[in-house]
């Protein structure tokens, strides 16, 4: 299932601007991967180019290869709508579909790619999904009731359970927690954890503290200033950008002297 991702070289722009320059690093399969560094470093647009969410924006391209598994999603004739399948998103803020009740929220990816499922190969995928969410015991009652009525962190699982659904490879998380109370964002981290013996999880996130408990590798971005473009400072296990980091920019960010 989990795949590595290992990307080259990368350039990001939007239209003429260089929003992310030069970045090559390996995401290695089954394992959390997390992208740290201040606002406006490039940290969500890098992630956006793993599954080319990133060119939904007019002007906006890349230059480089993203490899999965030694495939590149760059490649001549690959399919963006196949690759945005097989690479999960979660969003900052919970996007249930409102008009959707909980198991069609769950199903959605799957009925959106037109895959032909019977009722009880449906609920079992409903059930299964929601299961891996650690949802389950919270709406198996009241599945047909509308995603919009959970609570956000419910609502974020919702959503997690939605993109493993569609069995991808990779999930990729920008700040899943940014919206959520601690309790919430502790149920996220803890669902993290257990997902991660399935998937390759990238993780945006501005919380140091979620950082170094959730990932084993991180990566600091960082930008010279205004309308310069963002740039991978350190990539290394966890701990040693948390204890000794060695760049100075690196440790200056994670013991909050700047950022």
């Amino acid at each position: 299932m989990s795949k590595r991702i290992e990307v080259k070289d990368l350039n990001v722009y939007y239209s003429k601007f260089l929003a992310v320059e030069d970045v090559s690093l390996t995401i290695e399969p089954r394992s959390v991967t997390a992208f740290i560094g201040p606002s406006g470093c490039g940290k969500s647009t890098f992630l956006r180019t793993l599954n080319r969410m990133h060119e939904v924006i007019p002007g906006a391209r890349v230059e480089g290869e993203v490899l999965i598994d030694g495939d590149n999603l760059y490649g001549a004739g690959v399919d963006p709508v196949l690759v945005r399948r097989n690479i999960g998103m979660v969003f900052q803020r919970p996007n249930p579909f409102p008009t959707m009740s909980i198991r069609e929220n769950v199903l959605a990816g799957v009925t959106l790619n037109n895959r032909r499922i019977s009722k009880s190969a449906a609920d079992d995928l409903a059930e299964k999904s929601l299961r891996g969410a650690n949802l389950w015991n919270e709406v198996k009652d009241r599945l047909d009731k509308p995603g919009s009525s959970l609570s956000g962190g419910q609502q974020q699982r919702l959503c997690i359970a939605r993109a493993i659904a569609v069995s991808p490879d990779i999930l990729l998380m920008d700040e899943p927690c940014s919206a959520l109370d601690p309790i919430s964002t502790l149920a996220i981290e803890d669902l993290i954890e257990e997902l991660k013996s399935e998937y390759t999880i990238v993780i945006v996130t501005h919380n140091m503290q979620q950082a170094s408990r959730v990932s084993d590798r991180t990566a600091f971005f960082n930008i010279a200033g205004t309308g310069k473009p963002g740039k991978l400072i350190e990539y290394n296990d966890t701990d040693t950008i948390f204890t000794q980091p060695t760049v100075q920019a690196t440790e200056d960010y994670v013991s909050g002297r700047f950022g």
